[in-house]
């Protein structure tokens, strides 16, 4: 049997009517898999998402961190900039922790519109976490499956 994955989300409150319904495609999924979810943080924004994901990576219990957000085009490039921080610091994040950190944070550049046909990509960041999972404990030369 399987070992069960222990995982922790943190979501943006900015947009929240598309990161809400985003977190019940997680939540969704996760449940889908198996995978238990034992933190959920909600934050400001996407730009806030890498020190909470931090935080719970550092916890034992969570093997993995989901970050869920919606970065929508506004009338400048604040877009652009806060994507691009967000994810070098969440990479940085698994770096660091030697933990799977999994983006599912959508934008650059969408519309609303194009942002509300994304909210699966949740359901994405929650299986490429328990993929990671997998893959890091087999470059380790571990069995996740029968741990």
């Amino acid at each position: 049997m399987a070992r069960r994955t222990s995982i922790g989300i943190v979501v943006a409150e900015f947009n929240s009517e598309i990161t809400s319904a985003m977190m019940e495609s997680a939540l969704r999924r996760a449940s889908e898999l198996g995978a238990r979810v034992v933190a959920e943080v909600r934050v400001p924004g996407s730009y806030d998402i890498p020190l909470a994901a931090k935080t719970l990576a550092l916890r034992p219990e969570v093997e993995a961190v989901v970050c869920i957000g919606a970065v929508v085009k506004g009338d400048t490039d604040h877009d652009q900039v806060i994507t691009e921080a967000t994810a070098r610091s969440l990479q940085q994040v698994a770096l660091e922790t030697m933990k799977p950190v999994t983006l599912g944070i959508t934008g650059p550049g969408m519309t609303e519109e194009q942002a509300r046909a994304r909210i699966d990509y949740a359901a994405n960041a929650v299986e490429a976490a328990v993929k990671m999972l997998d893959a890091v404990a087999k470059a380790r030369g571990e069995d996740r499956q029968n741990a």
